[in-house]
């Protein structure tokens, strides 16, 4: 079999890489990752060598997002890291028979300038965003070189739109990262109606968006949460850790209560509401809830691809800012809901927490939404199995390609 250098440029680029890459690697590949932006953990626990010294930023590589996060970036580095990343590429792609990109068009530039053939999986880029995907320069002229063996998309409308772009066929398979969400998983403990928190994976944002989660739980009305009405889990992620969580919540007047008895989860609590910490559970907090409120990106996707309403509270970033937010909306479409208000303020925070129990009320009771959300799931993120189907397709390119 062949010998395949990953390129991505992301954590959610890192990720879908990682699951593609184990598939590659069960059908006979040897594997080795670039990640251009971040530590790349996704490769490292999928048991795939990443090339050199990966760093992450305080950004995430979403310094685009603001003139701030810009800046941030220069005065961290990582542009000249960046630099230095591609170097790497250059010097080492001759080693390698094909280069599969997850990403946008750093990567793609970055591939196109290595000389070697291509597969792309153009998970960053979607025609859903404004009808017509306008690919940045030079994006275009890369995906129509014959370096590209094989372009896959994100979405059925994409494919179609970039097939009459390129003037080259571009398929959508399916999304690599949808796959372990939609493989059942056994369900959190039964409860009237359960509500999933999704902060984000990225620190420090995640503090910020974990302490306004907290503000927006307090404008609900603490009776329905005392009344175990609501069920309320906190997917979070290893990145903050008890010690940290308990002295971020404290400032907030939350405490951290250890699970007693049968009740083996820790809980924030204050007065009498609750909230359940679930770690190493996310998957299940995805399948079993009514409703997700994120700060999220891919973890939003996912949501939606398992056909969940999902209600996002805008933070300050550097990723889930409000123009961020509206971007996934039209990304995502109409099952993903916002409430008014300028992020922060306080009249934010009580809409949301109105929508939110509207919300979780339609989630089982308006039918009409509920096939909307079944509707959504299929158009914009496709069916599982999209990791296999695209290790397949790569697979097969490549035979034909030395018969």
């Amino acid at each position: 079999m062949a010998k395949l250098l990953l390129l991505s440029n992301g954590h959610g680029e890192d990720l879908s890489g990682a699951l593609l890459g184990k598939t590659l690697l069960n059908l006979g590949h040897q594997l080795e990752a670039l990640p251009l932006v971040g530590h790349g953990h996704a490769y490292t626990e999928a048991g795939i060598k990443i090339l050199g010294q990966a760093k992450a930023f305080s950004t995430g590589g979403l310094g685009y997002t603001s003139l701030r996060g810009r800046l941030t970036e220069l005065l961290q580095g990582q542009v000249f890291y960046l630099l230095r990343r591609l170097g790497r590429l250059l010097q080492v792609a001759d080693h390698y028979d094909l280069l599969v990109v997850i990403g946008d068009v750093i990567p793609v530039m970055a591939a196109w300038l290595s000389c070697r053939p291509v597969a792309i999986y153009l998970v960053a880029y979607s025609s859903h965003y404004e009808g017509r995907l306008r690919l940045p320069w030079p994006c275009g002229s890369c995906l129509k070189s014959k370096r590209f063996l094989g372009v896959y998309s994100r979405d059925e409308l994409t494919a179609t739109d970039l097939t009459a772009q390129l003037q080259r066929p571009v398929s959508f398979l399916g999304n690599p990262f949808m796959d372990p969400v939609l493989t059942p998983q056994a369900p959190l403990p039964s409860c009237r109606y359960r509500l999933g928190l999704l902060p984000g994976s990225r620190l420090p944002e995640l503090e910020h968006n974990l302490l306004l989660l907290l503000a927006m739980v307090e404008n609900l009305p603490e009776q329905l949460l005392a009344c175990d009405e609501i069920s309320l889990d906190l997917a979070l992620v290893p990145a903050l850790d008890d010690s940290s969580l308990a002295q971020l919540v404290a400032q907030k007047g939350w405490q951290m209560q250890p699970g007693i008895g049968n009740a083996t989860r820790t809980k924030l609590v204050l007065g009498q509401r609750h909230i359940t910490l679930q770690r190493n559970c996310f998957i299940a907090v995805l399948q079993s809830s009514d409703l997700l409120i994120s700060m999220a990106g891919t973890a939003t996707e996912q949501a939606v691809g398992l056909a969940k309403p999902v209600l996002q509270l805008p933070g300050m970033g550097p990723q889930f800012t409000a123009a961020f937010a509206e971007a996934q909306r039209r990304l995502l479409g109409p099952t993903v809901f916002c409430a008014g208000g300028k992020p922060g303020e306080a009249l934010n925070l009580q809409n949301t927490a109105k929508l939110t129990l509207e919300l979780l009320k339609r989630s089982q009771a308006d039918p009409d939404l509920q096939q909307q959300c079944q509707k959504q799931a299929l158009q914009r993120l496709g069916v599982a199995g999209g990791g296999q189907r695209l290790a397949q397709a790569i697979t097969n390119m490549l035979t034909e390609r030395h018969q």
